[in-house]
């Protein structure tokens, strides 16, 4: 009994037994001196849930380890449902796209806590280092109402390295042939019989300007960030309680390597959150929890002399009540809220903003019931009636059905709505570094919303071996997009036109001979806009419709050798109207055919693995694809003509790297 309560609780507070995004079944197998905790499975480096309710992709802790991953934005490279690219060629600014849209459309969840939201967002995605995580989970289409209605495209998780991991010491280290560093320290402990904690750090930097397409601008930024944080667990049969705090500081310059135009950015965040479970009666039937996050956010940038500093304060609270009826029926009712305090000093493209100030909020009562025929169905029905100051009160429909009519084949349908507040510079950072005009109230915090939905069906072959087909679509009803077609670049609200999303997607997994692994991803995306500049509904610009991913892994030796290769191709992709007059420096347009040219990655990494020890080398980019002209006008960067912020591709050719883990079991 004490088992079972113990499991009650760390599902609710961790990651809900039914709010579709949860850590059942992704674990590898591991030490772990919380028994309840502990759940075991294949240990795959990508593969998709089959027992998830919402279409789940699943990064593990190995999928992770097959590339030199420094942090989360380097984490995606061998998927083909998220897109990694740059904000711009100046800052370092890493972006995501999932089902053809930003990344700013998915809920960002550290162990089902929202994060990475607002001014967060442009750099969130290098705050998370690889080593950090244990997976992390892509969830595609609308999931559960427990964690806040802001995601519109899906959501990823974080689940980070456990207090109870057993490993009193895990260190990473690799340097990277254009001078990157990176450090990682892991430590678990177990304070007493049930207190746990977890210690994390990071450093990471460069030391050395590279400027491979010779238009006088640094490749990527100098950079130096420092990151440390501190996990705790404390638990007995009826009560567990997680909190902890994390800090950031981060300091980049980019811009030209002898020329005055420069970018220098400072971030420092903090946060610390608390969860709270309890389980009021003895059964194990019902829970209790609170969840609560509190972030801070300093951020002082300059971009020529384009000017940004923000500052932001949000917190996060859910408090949820979950009772199970019957092994089939199951309720969760609970309310939460989101707040942010914002304030901005603009300076840039013609407009001024000085204290500019903003108070953002969401109160979300919701309920949630799920039915469960044993494997065979799964339905999640939730509602949320979002109350947002001074818009009004907004309901938020999610449904997620799976049925499994045979052992081989598993359906999945999903819908549901999503809101989010705008942040017109976060959201578009890039447009800083350029030196247009900009047009739109840059001030403003529309409320967006859209709805998706969607399906999956996939066919189990072997246990190793399936096909999933996935179709999802999303549809804009309010949305802020920036028009860049010509030599301003307007904010605007889409004030009934239409944009929308659609996206088709293919997976195979396969393991042809024994110790060799095969995965090939094929996506398709459709996605377009309504533009004021032409009036017309048009194709988003810089958004590859075509993507296509080898993923290929061979041991040897009883896992001691591990070889890893990812292959990519990316397709072409519209550019923007000004880009077409762009040319090279022998005078021939760049893109006389309006699109960008596809263009293939790969990426191979050898692991030798000793007791207790592994050492790493590996390649990034050994085709050396490069987009040889990002920065427009980059001998006039006070130009109205000059623009960084239209990237489309790898801003550096091959880089080699090597490195090394230690770990340490109690």
């Amino acid at each position: 009994m004490k088992k079972l309560l113990s499991i009650v609780i760390f599902a609710v507070l961790g990651v809900h037994l039914n709010a579709q995004i949860d850590t059942t079944g992704i674990y590898g197998e591991r030490k772990d001196s919380l028994d309840a905790a502990v759940f075991v499975a294949r240990n795959d480096a990508n593969y998709l849930s089959k027992g998830k309710t919402l279409r789940t992709e699943v990064i593990s802790s190995a999928g992770l380890m097959k590339m030199a991953c420094c942090n989360l934005a380097e984490s995606f490279e061998n998927s083909a449902s998220v897109t990694v690219g740059y904000a711009d060629a100046t800052t370092g600014a890493r972006q995501i796209r999932l089902l053809g849209l930003s990344g700013i459309y998915t809920q960002m969840l550290d162990e089902n806590r929202p994060t990475m939201r607002g001014i967060t967002a442009p750099y969130g995605l290098s705050y998370i280092p690889g080593p950090w995580l244990e997976s992390i989970q892509v969830g595609k289409g609308s999931p559960s109402v427990v964690n806040g209605t802001e995601s519109i495209t899906g959501s990823i998780n974080l689940e980070h390295a456990k207090p109870t991991d057993g490993k009193p010491l895990y260190l990473n280290a690799s340097v990277m042939n254009d001078t990157k560093t990176d450090f990682n320290i892991v430590s678990s402990l177990d304070v007493s019989e049930n207190l746990y904690t977890v210690f994390m750090g990071h450093a990471d930097g460069n030391f050395h300007k590279y400027d491979m397409n010779d238009d006088g601008f640094a490749d990527e930024p100098s950079l130096m960030q420092l990151n440390v944080a501190n996990r705790w667990l404390w638990y007995s049969p009826k009560v567990q309680i997680r909190w902890g705090v994390k800090y950031v500081h981060d300091r980049r310059k980019g811009g030209q390597i002898d020329g005055l135009w420069k970018s220098d950015i400072t971030n420092n965040v903090a946060d610390a959150y608390m969860k709270i479970g309890y389980a009021p009666s003895d059964d194990g039937v019902s829970s209790i929890a609170l969840v609560t996050d509190f972030t801070l956010q300093n951020s002082n940038s300059a971009f020529g002399r384009n000017l940004y500093d923000a500052r932001q304060n949000s917190l996060f609270a859910n408090l949820l009540y979950r009772t199970q009826i019957t092994e089939a029926h199951e309720f969760t009712i609970g309310i939460n809220t989101t707040l942010d305090w914002l304030r901005e000093d603009i300076l840039g493209g013609g407009q001024t903003y000085s204290g500019v100030k903003k108070s953002l909020s969401q109160f979300a009562p919701y309920a949630e019931y799920t039915f469960r025929q044993g494997e065979d169905l799964s339905v999640v029905a939730g509602f949320s009636g979002t109350v947002v100051p001074d818009h009004g009160f907004y309901p938020v429909p999610r449904l997620t059905l799976k049925y499994q009519p045979a052992e081989q084949l598993v359906l999945r349908l999903n819908g549901g709505r999503g809101l989010r507040f705008t942040h017109p510079v976060a959201d578009n950072i890039g447009i800083l570094s350029t030196g247009k005009t900009l047009v739109g109230d840059l001030s403003k915090r529309l409320l967006e919303d859209a709805w998706i939905f969607g399906g999956n069906a996939t066919f189990y072959f072997e246990e190793s071996t399936y096909l999933s087909l996935d179709y999802f679509q999303t549809e804009f009803s309010s949305a802020m997009f920036t028009d860049r077609e010509t030599s301003r670049i307007i904010l605007y609200d889409l004030s009934g036109h239409r944009a929308w999303s659609r996206n088709f997607q293919a997976d195979f997994s396969i393991e042809p001979l024994s110790r060799l692994s095969l995965t090939l991803t094929g996506r398709y995306t459709d996605a377009k806009a309504w533009q004021p500049s032409t009036g017309k509904v048009r194709e988003m610009p810089l958004a590859a419709r075509f993507k296509a991913v080898l993923n290929a892994q061979y041991k040897l030796g009883a896992n001691k050798w591990i070889f890893d290769f990812t292959a990519s191709l990316s397709g072409r992709s519209r550019v923007y109207d000004f880009m077409k007059e762009l040319r090279d420096d022998d005078g021939d347009l760049l893109y006389p055919s309006g699109r960008t040219p596809a263009y293939p990655l790969l990426y191979a990494q050898v692991t030798r693995r000793f007791k207790g020890f592994d050492i790493y080398v590996g390649a990034e980019n050994l085709t050396g694809s490069m987009q040889m002209h990002p920065v427009a006008d980059a001998h006039n960067p006070y130009s109205e003509n000059f623009d960084a912020a239209s990237v489309w591709g790898p801003l550096m050719g091959a880089k080699f790297y090597a490195g090394i883990r230690l770990t340490i079991w109690k």
